[in-house]
């Protein structure tokens, strides 16, 4: 059986490791060849480390045994022309452009009025700007390809609710929802459809991380995954402490899928019920 993006080529941001690496390999599984950047390098205002040269290359590792094809670059969504020599080089090898995931991100936290500029800025320019920057290096080929194509963004729970102690995230997050939205209107006549993805807390290096324990955990001295995963199961609906990659993954290949042919214009929370509470 053809998979559900046979034949398709997939642009994916943040690629290296978390969502985005199984983004890549999910979309792989079913049909698609690959276009993966990751920036691999540490950011002084996140407090955990950021994927590696060998992170990217274990994703480029893993498509190709799924028998895929990759083109996996070292780029930074905060520089537009790495972004656009990534996606054309890709899009030079690979022949087409289909689908693209705006999976890059950071996340942070502190107060409002304790964040400095240079951590608000950081976030805003990875978190919003470099969505739109992905989107512009990318959208071209789209149009240019006749083909019509899915772009999905991602987003946040915090794209769709406030969340204390994250205020620039939140900011980023609902900004992106409205870059959508705004996409969807703009594309609709190329049959480009845009999308995010919502999700609450997934089990990444993004979340598991003393900074993020403690942001969670404010009465406890060392906090631990475990107190951790029950202060973050008390945000969720179901009984569940956290969403896995392959849950918002699921819901990217869908929205990449003939299956979304006519949703567009949408956000869709992967949340276990977070929304709800």
């Amino acid at each position: 059986m053809a998979g559900r993006v046979e034949g398709k080529v997939a642009f994916i941001t943040g690629a290296a490791r978390g969502q985005g690496r199984s983004h890549a390999i999910r979309l792989a599984q079913e049909g698609a060849d690959i276009i993966a950047i990751d920036h691999c390098a540490d950011i002084d205002t996140v407090d955990y480390a950021m994927a590696s040269a060998a992170d990217l290359a274990e994703t480029e590792r893993q498509v190709k045994a799924l028998g895929r094809r990759i083109v996996a670059t070292q780029a930074d969504v905060r520089d537009m022309q790495s972004l656009k020599d990534a996606v054309d080089a890709g899009v030079a090898e690979l022949g087409r452009l289909d689908i693209v995931c705006a999976n890059a991100g950071i996340l942070s936290n502190g107060p409002s009025h304790e964040l400095t500029e240079e951590t608000w800025g950081q976030m805003i320019d990875i978190n919003l700007n470099g969505v739109w920057r992905t989107c512009k290096a990318a959208i071209p080929h789209l149009i240019k390809g006749g083909r019509g194509g899915s772009i999905v963004l991602t987003s946040s729970v915090a794209g769709l609710r406030s969340y204390s102690g994250v205020s620039h995230y939140v900011s980023a997050k609902h900004g992106v929802v409205g870059l959508m939205k705004t996409l969807a209107q703009e594309l609709a006549p190329h049959s480009i459809r845009v999308n995010t993805v919502n999700p609450t807390q997934v089990d990444t290096e993004m979340i598991q991380n003393e900074s993020m324990y403690r942001l969670f955990c404010p009465d406890i001295e060392n906090p631990t995954r475990k107190d951790f995963g029950a202060a973050s199961a008390a945000t969720i609906l179901l009984p569940i402490d956290w969403v896995e990659s392959i849950d918002v993954s699921n819901a990217v290949l869908f929205l990449a899928s003939d299956e979304a042919r006519y949703i567009t214009g949408v956000a869709l929370p992967i949340d276990g019920g977070a929304l709800t509470i």
